[in-house]
Order: structure tokens, then C-alpha cells, then sequence
């Protein structure tokens, strides 16, 4: 405790840190004795809101020096202590760590980020954590988990919580007995520094394209972000997949500082390498890597090369850890992730049917690639997110699917048809492949059913694990599981025509 006050007040100066009961960045949910981070947003800034914090039971309210003008610096302008730091977000995380006594310390701590791949690899890395007989927390977009089940918490965002949510989240699982905890890191929490305050015994890369630059307006500044975790001692130990000249350049920039580094992929060089991976009829890989520690084989149970390379990311985790690989790799035969190339069983004579997440090019063609022909590819592009990728999923869809079924995602605050269109367009500019506009999500799917008969594949890519669907802010259930096999009894019970 005297650690905690002494870190406290040296971040909080002027403010009484043995009354400080957490902290908060939306002045809604301020409790007594909470400290509230008035930051800058979009929109508008959270200084116009501390005066209500404050009501709530704020004792102090941290920001930045515009936000000082607009409260008034000083107890004169708030009523409480304004403390006025360069960069409030870096602050509100050190503070948050402190506040519930740095968990992330008392746990080993494992961090994935990547465009894709980030949701699988936590899941096989808990897979291979338990199988050591670690108690694991998950911490990522499917939501928290510890020791496989569920954690009933509301969430801040879609992948890494804000800093107060994810270092409460973080107390909560040391207290509950995690001894380890895998959990991943997106481009917009290190941009936005969710994640200081904790040093990651091991950190992992999976793999970088292109996606939210919406946000980071080109891919230098996303690889920019996602090289954070990994430098200036944010990470222990390093993992990399350099199979892409983004990882090969990560590892680079690792090496240089002399963090320990364990490379991945199939090149020569790289310490765990792929050396053969046979998938069967049923989608599961046998695989066998090269590693520092001897050859390792061991099964994937998901289907796709991508899962191979998560699974050796994983398996290099692990090994980066001082932990015992040999032992932990068996669990990949048996892991599984909601709405990542998941099987979706639609009864005797249907078509095969996958749902899974894929939502950048290079996901979409990954994903459909790993199915066998024909194929049929259901997808769509969400709204209010970067509006650039969208031709390209479309024509990533058209080069590996016989028939590509254009359809809503989350329109948001768009119009559902615009964003169709350009998915469409992309999908037609090869001209090989038949691409259509299925119109809304449920009809789509019905669609691909009729045309697939009982034969092939269906893959529902974009929505993954989601059970709702957002249009003009309003979220409607969906889930593309249900739905497909709502679709498929409909169309049976029916006059089961093949439109």
C-alpha cells in the first residue's frame, strides 16, 4: 500500500490519494472518491463533463492543458484538484495500474497483436497454458473468460478495454487466482495507451495489412502502433511471425534494442519453423516445426494455414515464457473459437457451412482459401470504418469463391446499399467469378443456400461471433449461426427449390 501511495502521489500531485476509491474516464459512471480523465475525444472534450463528475464524487480530475482552460485550472475552476499532464491518456493508465495495486505484476502476461489472427491465438494460447496447469484469463474481443468460462463484465470497446476498465478486469483475475493471462492488444489501445502501465512477460505479432486506417490513416502509422507493445521495454520477450516484410522489419527493431526474440514462419532462419503441415478432409492440420527445442508435431483442429501460423505463434509464446512446449501443444487439437472458422452443422444433405470474422482482404482470401471448391462467400464491409478496403474484400472474395453474395455487415450510419455497391464493384472487376447484391444479411444467406443446394461451401465472413447488427445505432439480433440454420430448415420445409 505505501508503493501505491507513493506512485499515486507522485502522478497525482495536490490530491489526497488515501481517499482515491478508482478512477474513471467517463464522468457518467464517476464514483466517490474517483478520479476523473477529462480527455480530448472526437467530438468534444471530456473537461465540458467534470463539473458532473465532480457531482458524482470526484475528488480530483486529470486532463490536459486545454482541457484546464475550459474547467479553469486549480480547485477554484472544478472544485477539486485539476492535475494538467502533457498526455492524460499515458497518465489515466499508470494511474489506473496503481489504483488497484499493478496486477498485471502478480500474473505472467501475454499480449497478441496483429490484423489478424489475434482472437485465435489467445484462444490456443489458453488452450496451451491450461494444459500446463495454468489458470488462465482471456482478455479480447469474444469477451474475458477465466479458466473457460465466461466473465459477466460490461465493456468499454471491441478488443482492449479503456486503461481503468482493463486494470479493474485485471484485479478481478488476480483475485480470482489467474496465474497467467493471454489477452489482445489492437492498434487503437496502444495508440491510445490502454495498455501502460503493464510489462508483458511475452508479446506476439501475428501478422499486419491492411485495416483502420480509418484511424491511422496510412499503414506506416498502424505498424507504428502495433510496434509499441514490443519496444521501449513494454514486453519481456518477443514472438514474431516474419513470413511478411512488416514482421521482418519488427524483428529488426527488437533485435536492435536486444530484447529476447523468437522468430516464426517458414523461412530458413526463422526458430520455429513450419516444416510441413497436412490438413485432412475434416480441416484439422497435422504440423511439424523445426524449434530450438527439437522437432514439434502436433495437430491444429481449425481449419486454414493462417491457424497454423497462429498456432506456432502460440506454441513460440510459450516457449519465449520458459514454459514446457512439448507438453502444451496437444491442447491445439481440441481449440476453438467462436466465429472463427467455425463448422456450422445444417443436417444431412446440406451444404458444408463456416462462419468466421474475416473482415480485411487478406482475412476474406485466407479464410475462403482454406475451404475446399465450390464455394460460395457471403460478406459485406461495416460502416463508419475505413471505406478503402472495401473493392479489395470484394475482390479478394471473387478470386477464391465460384459466387460471391454481397450483403449488409454493420452499416452504422451509412447506407446499407452505398456500401454494397463497393463491395460489389470490387467483386466484379476480375469478371471471372458471379458476384451479386444479396441485399440484406438474412435474405443473402438464404440466397447462397438456395444456389449452394447440397453441396459445397458456404462462408458467412465479416460478423464472426457478433449477435447483433447495427443500423442508424440501433442493434438488432443477428447471429449468422442461428440464421443459417433458421435459412437452410426454412428452405427444406419448403418446396426446396434451387433458385
Amino acid at each position: 500500500m505505501a508503493e501505491r501511495a507513493s506512485r499515486l502521489s507522485r502522478l497525482l500531485p495536490g490530491v489526497p490519494v488515501a481517499q482515491i476509491t478508482g478512477v474513471s474516464l467517463d464522468s457518467r459512471v464517476v464514483r466517490p472518491g474517483g478520479v476523473y480523465a477529462a480527455l480530448p475525444g472526437q467530438h468534444t472534450h471530456g473537461a465540458r463533463f467534470a463539473a458532473e463528475a465532480v457531482r458524482r464524487g470526484a475528488i480530483a480530475v486529470l486532463t490536459d492543458a486545454a482541457g484546464a482552460e475550459l474547467i479553469g485550472a486549480g480547485p477554484a475552476g472544478a472544485g477539486v484538484p485539476v492535475v494538467v499532464v502533457d498526455d492524460p491518456r499515458a497518465t489515466l493508465a499508470e494511474v489506473a495500474a496503481a489504483v488497484h495495486d499493478h496486477p498485471a505484476r502478480a500474473m505472467r502476461m501475454f499480449g497478441i497483436t496483429g490484423t489478424n489472427g489475434k482472437t485465435s491465438t489467445v484462444f490456443l494460447l489458453e488452450a496451451a497454458l491450461a494444459a500446463l496447469g495454468e489458470r488462465v484469463g482471456t482478455v479480447g474481443t469474444i469477451g474475458f473468460r477465466l479458466a473457460g468460462k465466461p466473465i459477466d463484465r460490461s465493456r468499454s470497446t471491441v478488443t482492449t478495454p479503456e486503461a481503468p476498465d482493463l486494470q479493474e478486469l485485471l484485479g478481478q483475475l488476480r483475485d480470482a487466482g489467474a496465474s497467467s493471462v493471454a489477452m489482445e492488444v489492437s492498434s487503437h489501445a496502444l495508440a491510445l495507451r490502454r495498455v501502460g502501465g503493464i510489462v508483458f512477460d511475452v508479446a506476439g505479432f501475428t501478422h499486419l495489412g491492411r485495416d483502420h486506417l480509418d484511424f491511422h490513416h496510412d499503414l506506416e502509422s498502424y505498424f507504428a502502433a502495433k510496434a509499441e507493445l514490443f519496444l521501449d521495454g513494454r514486453a519481456r520477450a518477443c514472438v514474431v511471425n516474419t513470413d511478411g516484410d512488416w514482421g521482418r522489419r519488427l524483428a529488426g527493431l527488437i533485435r536492435a534494442q536486444g530484447t529476447p526474440l523468437l522468430t516464426t514462419g517458414s523461412a530458413a532462419e526463422a526458430d520455429f519453423r513450419l516444416l510441413s503441415a497436412d490438413p485432412d478432409a475434416d480441416g484439422r492440420t497435422a504440423v511439424e516445426l523445426a524449434t530450438p527445442h527439437g522437432r514439434l508435431a502436433f495437430t491444429v483442429g481449425m481449419p486454414g494455414s493462417f491457424n497454423v501460423a497462429n498456432a506456432t505463434t502460440a506454441a513460440a509464446m510459450v516457449a519465449a515464457a520458459g514454459l514446457d512446449v512439448a507438453a502444451a501443444v496437444p491442447a491445439f487439437a481440441t481449440a476453438a473459437v467462436p466465429g472463427r472458422m467455425q463448422r456450422v452443422d445444417l443436417g444431412p444433405g446440406a451444404p458444408a457451412a463456416v462462419v468466421d470474422f474475416a473482415h480485411t482482404p487478406e482475412a476474406v482470401a485466407a479464410a475462403l482459401a482454406a475451404l475446399p471448391r465450390p464455394r460460395i462467400a457471403v460478406l459485406g464491409a461495416g460502416g463508419d470504418r475505413d471505406p478503402s478496403k472495401r473493392g479489395p474484400m470484394g475482390a479478394a472474395a471473387a478470386a477464391n469463391a465460384e459466387l460471391v453474395v454481397v450483403t449488409d455487415d454493420n452499416p452504422r450510419s451509412e447506407e446499407p446499399a452505398a456500401i454494397r455497391a463497393a463491395v460489389l464493384a470490387g467483386a466484379r472487376q476480375g469478371g471471372a467469378t458471379e458476384a451479386v447484391d444479396g441485399g440484406d444479411r438474412r435474405a443473402a444467406i438464404a440466397l447462397a443456400l438456395r444456389r449452394a443446394g447440397g453441396a459445397g461451401w458456404v462462408a458467412v465472413l465479416g460478423k464472426g461471433h457478433e449477435t447483433g447488427q447495427d443500423r442508424a445505432g440501433v442493434i438488432s439480433p443477428f447471429d449468422d449461426v442461428a440464421v443459417l440454420r433458421d435459412e437452410w430448415q426454412r428452405l427444406v420445409g419448403g418446396n426446396n427449390e434451387r433458385a
